[in-house]
């Protein structure tokens, strides 16, 4: 819980500096994944302030939830934990997920993410950006 704690007070807090604009976190709402049970995401950065680029998101997924199996056929996907664990099973391996680790998915590789008991906060961004 307290990895929870300090990410909702970072999410409520923190913001991100763009040239044209600032984006407050706290006003950022958390939208249900469409697929997968126990996963919320705030979008930061979108690909139309990118001119489709990149995307930014913030990750949150609920205490033994997972992110399913899945594919991005044109995106680059980097993951970078922030707090909790889990894994993320890509290419036959199992990568153990914890605060500081950072993982390429490369486009078109398909991987998935398991959250442990205390759940799991990543910052996942998209090259390009997710449409």
């Amino acid at each position: 819980m307290i990895y929870q704690n300090l990410v909702e007070q970072f999410a409520a807090a923190g913001r991100l500096e763009l040239l044209t604009e600032t984006v407050d976190f706290a006003a950022l709402p958390w939208a249900v994944h469409p697929s997968f049970t126990g996963v919320e995401l705030k979008q930061l950065v979108s690909g139309a302030q990118t001119g489709g680029r990149f995307s930014f998101h913030l990750v949150r997924i609920a205490p033994n939830k997972q992110i399913g199996r899945h594919v991005h056929p044109s995106q680059l996907e980097t993951h970078e934990v922030i707090a909790g664990s889990g894994f993320c099973r890509q290419n036959g391996r199992e990568i153990p997920y914890q605060p500081g680790v950072i993982c390429l998915l490369p486009a078109g590789e398909a991987h998935e993410v398991q959250a442990g008991h205390e759940g799991l906060y990543l910052f996942a961004k998209f090259m390009p950006a997710l449409s």
